[in-house]
């Protein structure tokens, strides 16, 4: 009974069947600044529609609400500089690791869905880089787990993130190599399944991005408690085609709402406060013409 009862709990507050927005939350739409829109390529602005790729549930990033809307953090962002852009704005729902792929086939202008900007990413797409963040491990309230002496425990991710690639999976084959006890990696679609296996104690810890695990604690009714501090602090960012002229279109949206205040005051009502960017970039590089 008692994993039933965390079950409903988590399904309630934390999952895919969270009501809606957070109290108090408004919608920004800003109107569009034209000579924003003129930056915007031709084959996007074609439609009007800035299309992008997402994968709920991500809370607080992107999750659906009670009626089956894809709302978050990360929506309300990614609306406003479409406003910005003079772009309607329009989700689509799609696996994580088909994402990347669709915005090169051209399906999707935009990927929008809690991508740590990396590297080996961006040898083949950029990022409108908008926040900063690391990745911070949480477990049943009272456990005594330490993430910096993780052999022998079962640790939850969600699949191809870099709390998998990143975090967990090399501390993985750290363990082993040193013939130290293995750590067992389960591995979900989604976060909020992988918030679940710590909560219903099948996994020990639960890893992900930080502001994914404070949302998930938040509302376990204090079933889950964050560990350890957080680390590998990296740039989140909308990922767009490697030189494509949207990145620096996109971009000066995001300096737009910098400036006006409406991009802290998005972030704010989604209780995200801290690594804001000051300026908007691209790749952590300044846009020519584009950041101040």
């Amino acid at each position: 009974m008692a994993a039933v009862g965390a079950t409903t709990l988590l399904a309630g507050c934390v999952t895919n069947a969270e009501g809606g927005n957070p109290d108090g939350w408004t919608p920004i739409v800003p109107d569009e600044v034209p000579d924003i829109a003129a930056m915007v390529p031709d084959a996007v602005a074609a439609d009007g529609v800035l299309s992008v790729g997402t994968n709920p549930p991500f809370a607080p990033f992107e999750f659906k609400d009670s009626e089956g809307n894809i709302i978050g953090v990360e929506m309300d962002l990614a609306a406003a500089m479409a406003g910005v852009m003079g772009l309607d704005f329009q989700p689509v729902e799609q696996d994580f690791a088909m994402i990347l792929p669709a915005l090169q086939s051209g399906t999707v202008d935009m990927g929008v869905s809690g991508f740590t900007d990396t590297e080996e990413r961006r040898e083949s797409f950029d990022f409108v880089n908008y926040l900063y963040a690391g990745i911070q491990w949480a477990q049943q309230t009272g456990d005594d787990v330490d993430p910096s002496d993780p052999c022998g425990l079962t640790v939850s991710v969600q699949r191809t993130t870099v709390s998998e690639t990143d975090d967990v999976r090399p501390k993985a084959e750290a363990c082993e190599e040193s013939g130290q006890e293995a750590i067992t990696v389960l591995s979900y679609d989604t976060s909020d399944n992988a918030a679940l296996a710590a909560l219903i104690g099948r996994a020990d810890a639960f890893s992900a991005d930080s502001p994914v695990t404070s949302w998930a604690v938040n509302r376990s009714d204090g079933e889950l408690e964050l560990i350890g501090d957080i680390f590998d602090a990296a740039p989140y960012g909308f990922a767009v085609n490697k030189g494509s002229e949207l990145g620096p279109a996109a971009a000066a949206a995001l300096q737009h709402l910098i400036e006006t205040g409406e991009y802290a005051e998005i972030l704010a009502q989604w209780s995200i406060e801290d690594g804001l960017v000051e300026t908007a970039l691209i790749n952590e590089q300044p846009v020519e013409g584009v950041s101040q």
